[in-house]
């Protein structure tokens, strides 16, 4: 039979390849997550979709959501649909839904919005809202990778929780798509206009400005790098947060970043039960590293389901003994998973970071930003910036050595209406 700790790394090493082989097999067909940077609405041309039809057919009612409704046909061979919509802070809706897609599988025929009850063989997918049901009609605010989509369904209330453009779609794959026939009639009813402005300069959080609170000797008193158990220097601290640790973690969890698993027995046990559960795993265990001397106090991982073994976004976070404007300041490690590659102290097998590392805050910023729970944001830049440097495990990464500051709102306040009728 092997012994306990036997047992663990075997039942482990079965779930990656399980997931590797299973992912390589639905990567052809899986849709593909746009390309990072800034965001850019889709183009009719790339969407292919027929423009939304309103209530009022004047150019600005299409141009911005003031009063009335909307009635949008989303196809069922599109993925996603720009409706031409453009959203403020705070802007509530009611959207409702009816029509039949047909998938091409005889099993699978004919489903209205809330889409096809999740099965065993939905574990392992691409779609866009990993939990939500296959085929049911989703939203997102923004096109770029950093937009979280949410579910709709027949019929929900949602709350813009920043300024952006609403997109909608269907949570499949291309694969779908390519088989599938029908619409979804969707007419949207705005209920409260929100406040302030459409304008690009405020979309998906605020505007950029300076931040005076953190001073040079703040940041001189912050170590540039975390550590391993040898004090090996490795990733960059490359994001401070102002919050309570309520506030912090609010903010993740609202941008739907995970918690991550603590210990190789938890993750055994986590994987199974979301296996069972009809879930997607996204909490495999990051391994230990040191900032004030301690490990850790959060972990937390963003990624595609099915290629989550190989490939996430993560980050670490720790509570610093420092303060700003009398709340406390945490410290983010962020980098992005992007395969695996050999660790250079023991030549065994870790994972790989995209050396471009500045790309990984910039998500975790849009993510964050996006929630509506951000009520600053900046860059700072330390006296001695990191620009070049090594991992712990020996992988290189660079940076423009600036260090990104969000200060969330006090309290954080839910958007529960994204919650209703769902």
């Amino acid at each position: 039979m092997g012994t306990p700790k036997q047992i663990v790394r075997a039942t482990i090493t079965v779930m990656m390849v399980a997931v590797v082989l299973a992912g390589a097999a639905w990567a052809q067909g899986a849709p593909q997550p746009p390309n990072s940077g800034t965001a850019q609405p889709t183009t009719a041309a790339e969407t292919q979709a027929a423009p939304a039809t309103t209530t009022g057919t004047t150019e600005a009612s299409k141009a911005s959501v003031t009063k009335g409704s909307y009635t949008i046909e989303v196809s069922a061979s599109k993925e996603w649909m720009d409706t031409d919509i453009d959203l403020r802070a705070g802007e509530k809706l009611q959207i409702t839904a009816e029509g039949t897609i047909t998938y091409s599988d005889a099993k699978k025929n004919h489903f209205g919005p809330a889409g096809i009850p999740r099965s065993f063989a939905d574990v392992i997918h691409q779609y866009a809202v990993p939990n939500g049901a296959h085929g049911e009609l989703i939203g997102r605010l923004g096109s770029d990778d950093a937009a979280e989509p949410f579910e709709l369904g027949a019929s929900a209330r949602y709350t813009a929780p920043v300024a952006g453009r609403l997109f909608l779609g269907i949570n499949q794959g291309m694969r779908d798509a390519a088989g599938a026939t029908g619409s979804f009639q969707v007419k949207i009813e705005v209920l409260n206009e929100g406040l302030g402005t459409t304008d690009a300069t405020v979309v998906g959080g605020p505007v950029e400005t300076p931040m005076p609170a953190i001073t040079p000797k703040l940041l001189d008193a912050i170590p540039r790098r975390v550590a391993d158990q040898n004090h090996s220097p490795g990733d960059m601290v490359n994001i401070l947060i102002v919050g309570t640790e309520e506030e912090m973690v609010k903010a993740f969890t609202a941008a739907e970043w995970v918690k991550v698993d603590k210990s190789v027995g938890s993750t055994v046990l986590a994987g199974l039960l979301d296996t069972f559960e009809k879930k997607d795993y996204l909490t495999m265990p990051m391994s230990t590293l040191y900032l004030f001397d301690r490990p850790q106090d959060y972990g937390f991982a963003h990624g595609e389901p099915v290629r989550v073994i190989m490939s996430r976004n993560h980050l670490r976070v720790w509570k610093s003994p420092y303060r700003v404007d009398d709340r406390p300041l945490w410290c983010v490690a962020a980098t992005h998973d992007i395969g695996f590659e050999r660790d250079q102290r023991n030549n065994g097998v870790t994972h790989k970071i995209d050396p471009a590392i500045d790309g990984e805050r910039e998500y975790v910023n849009r993510t964050l930003s996006a929630t509506g729970l951000v009520s600053a944001r900046g860059r700072v830049v330390p006296t001695h910036p990191v620009t070049d440097a090594k991992t712990a495990t020996g992988g290189g990464f660079h940076s423009d050595g600036r260090i990104l500051v969000l200060v969330l709102k006090s309290g954080g306040a839910d958007n529960q209406d994204n919650q209703d009728d769902q």
